[in-house]
């Protein structure tokens, strides 16, 4: 939790601090204040908090974010109907000053109704893209016994941060926003009072902190370029959100007035317009939002002369903080922005992707056309236009009631008895121009009907449906490495934010390699690499049942078997997992407790202790561990600084040899 500004002024060399302030009204960027007192690093501890230099902060924050909001506001209108057409609202439009406009009816006879394919398509994507989960771990920086054991034990970490962050449901909110708008990002940020409680103090719990990942839909993130495609290459963001005064009192103990109305977009009603059901749809429009204040967050990239970067926040006219970027999450430990990118498709020289509705919104807009202009003709077919003579009829009964049947028509004497007149029938243009436009769904969005239908075409073999899967793999294969790429970053910038914060020690539910549940005590000294990789590639066309029949060609060629023809524990997990029984994971064997031990004994060496052997122990998996442990570089190391050491585990490897032969004795083999 980020601390309020304090108020406390601090005596500084006033011709320097004079000169310093002069230039960030002047030039906007406490950076170029540096380049004319010279070069010294800015210190935020030495700048007074005057009246005047919080107000002109503040309108200087605010210019800024109102420059970058007129700069966008086209994106902004295209994600707004982007959310409009998968939500049914199809009969809308951009303006041309950005505004998104619902179009209405030329006439009052006019079919307006939306047959929705956008919506389906999207679902489908987000249900093959949740598939994209792949599994973290950390890749050691050497092949030292030390790094390979750090390495590890940040690879359980990950593990258990995913589960106790719920990051599967993070990643598939995020996707849903990548695939509706194009982009979405997550916020990476420390919570103060998230995670175990672990006392209190003068009235007050205490908690261990906890990491927290955000959501931040586009329309709360605002580059400082929109020409640039990535946030290495920003020089600042700005996150703005509309966010409770309560809650800003809450955590920056500073009250906002309401001053300022505060808009956000929102589900809004809108007329179907059809002449069938004059019902109403949901659509997404600018709302304001009451008893709320806008929080603007601008984060500044490092640079030589501000090496820790800078971050702003304000809420109405109030300067909430003024300081360095809290956060060590980037490169070698060095302050960078809290964000992590996720795109649907890369928009070349954009800084936001693209989504692939956009691309199916003029095929929509045609599709409907085609339906409504069909369906009013079948209207005119079955209802028919009845022709009558000029006072012939009550034409004002004819239209309150048309033509029921058993009607009577009743008509002036010696008048034209009214007829209907020949409407012809359908055009076959119509619906050779459905089909293709239906087939131009298919084609641009990368979904065929095979996966939007639940029962395979019956007129296609079994190689032309495996082949149509495998081109739907193949275009949903981009989106899905973002994600991929996306979730690593997450991996990286956890294991830095736990290396600043997590304290010296904490306590997390792993899953061992055997697949047993575990306590894991680690602290941020164990966090030594941050190199996440992934362990899995194409989470999308390995679906549940390709990767069981993968398993049972593999256990029938013996390949997961070892030279006895056996399957070892941790393997048995594995292949359970896999075929979806992973709730066997906690039946433990005798072979996984006894390596378990032996590997806990090998961490008992250095404290030369006497370690007693048991004769309940597996002797010959005891003396595979110890030997593996004896011939590490992290044993050699510790030789070296303890030569007692190694007489010590050879004589607790005789120990055991000895209890095995005698072992082999009771049982009658022949020991030579």
């Amino acid at each position: 939790m980020i601390s309020k500004v304090k108020s406390k002024r601090i005596k500084v060399e006033r011709d320097r601090l004079k000169t310093a302030v002069d230039a960030v009204m002047a030039n906007s960027r406490l950076g170029q204040a540096n380049e004319i007192i010279g070069t010294d690093e800015v210190d935020y501890t030495q700048i007074e908090l005057t009246e005047e230099f919080i107000e002109e902060k503040v309108n200087e924050v605010k210019r800024d974010f109102e420059k970058r909001c007129m700069e966008r506001r086209g994106l902004e209108a295209q994600w707004q109907v982007n959310s409009n057409f998968v939500l049914g609202n199809q009969f809308c439009s951009i303006m041309p000053n950005s505004g998104v406009e619902d179009i209405d009816r030329e006439f009052f006879w006019q079919e307006r109704e939306a047959f929705n394919h956008i919506a389906p398509i999207f679902e489908t994507r987000l249900a093959k893209l949740g598939r994209v989960r792949p599994k973290m771990s950390v890749r050691p920086s050497s092949d030292d016994e030390n790094d390979i054991r750090t390495a590890k034990t940040a690879s359980k970490i990950l593990s258990s941060v995913g589960s106790t962050l719920e990051l599967d449901r993070i990643v598939q909110s995020a996707t849903m926003w990548s695939e509706l708008c194009g982009s979405s990002f997550y916020k990476l940020s420390w919570d103060n009072l998230a995670g175990k409680n672990i006392g209190s103090v003068a009235g007050r719990n205490i908690f261990e902190g906890e990491i927290r990942v955000d959501v931040c839909p586009p329309f709360e993130v605002y580059p400082s370029s929109l020409m640039v495609d990535d946030l290495d290459k920003l020089e600042s963001i700005i996150h703005a959100k509309a966010v409770p005064m309560e809650q800003v009192a809450r955590i920056y103990g500073v009250e906002v007035e309401e001053g300022e109305d505060v808009s956000v977009f929102g589900l809004s009603s809108f007329s179907s317009g059809g002449l069938s059901l004059r019902g109403t749809v949901n659509g997404i429009s600018r709302t304001k939002a009451d008893g709320h204040c806008l929080v603007i967050e601008r984060y500044t990239r490092p640079t030589p002369l501000n090496p820790n970067g800078e971050l702003c926040i304000i809420a109405g006219n109030k300067l909430l903080y003024l300081g360095e970027l809290p956060y060590l999450n980037g490169i070698h430990g060095t302050p960078d922005f809290p964000f992590i990118k996720q795109d649907c498709i890369k928009r070349a020289g954009s800084f936001f992707g693209t989504s692939v509705i956009e691309r199916l919104i003029p095929i929509q807009r045609a599709y409907n056309a085609v339906k409504n202009r069909k369906h009013e003709f079948l209207n005119r077919i079955s209802m028919g236009i009845l022709a009558v003579e000029d006072g012939s009829v009550d034409v004002n009964n004819l239209e309150m009631e048309g033509l029921a049947p058993g009607k009577i028509l009743v008509y002036r004497q010696g008048g034209a008895v009214p007829r209907l007149l020949e409407t012809g029938r359908v055009p076959i243009d119509f619906t050779q121009e459905e089909d293709r436009l239906f087939n131009e769904f298919m084609s641009i969005s990368g979904v065929s009907e095979i996966m939007r239908t639940s029962m395979p075409m019956t007129n296609l073999s079994g190689v032309a449906i495996q082949l149509l899967i495998e081109q739907d793999d193949t275009r949903l294969s981009i989106t899905a490495e973002h994600i991929r790429f996306a979730i690593r970053n997450i991996g990286r910038q956890v294991l830095r934010l736990y290396k600043q914060f997590a304290g010296s020690g904490r306590l997390s539910r792993v899953v061992g390699d055997s697949g047993e549940v575990e306590l894991l005590y680690w602290n941020k000294s164990d966090i030594t690499c941050d190199d996440v990789v992934m362990e899995t590639q194409n989470e999308i066309s390995s679906t549940p049942a390709v990767r069981q029949s993968m398993m049972f060609d593999l256990i029938r060629m013996g390949l997961l078997s070892d030279e006895d023809g056996k399957i070892s524990d941790a393997s048995r997990y594995k292949i359970l997992d896999t075929l979806g029984y992973g709730g066997w994971e906690f039946l433990r064997d005798l072979e996984s407790l006894n390596i378990n031990k032996a590997a806990k004994e090998n961490l008992e060496f250095y404290k030369l202790d006497t370690i007693e052997v048991s004769e309940i122990d597996r002797h010959d998996l005891h003396i595979i561990e110890h030997t593996k442990f004896g011939l590490t570089a992290e044993f050699d190391r510790l030789v070296s600084k303890k030569p007692e050491i190694k007489e010590r585990l050879l004589q607790h490897i005789r120990q055991h040899k000895k209890f095995d032969k005698l072992s082999a004795v009771a049982e009658g083999e022949v020991v030579i």
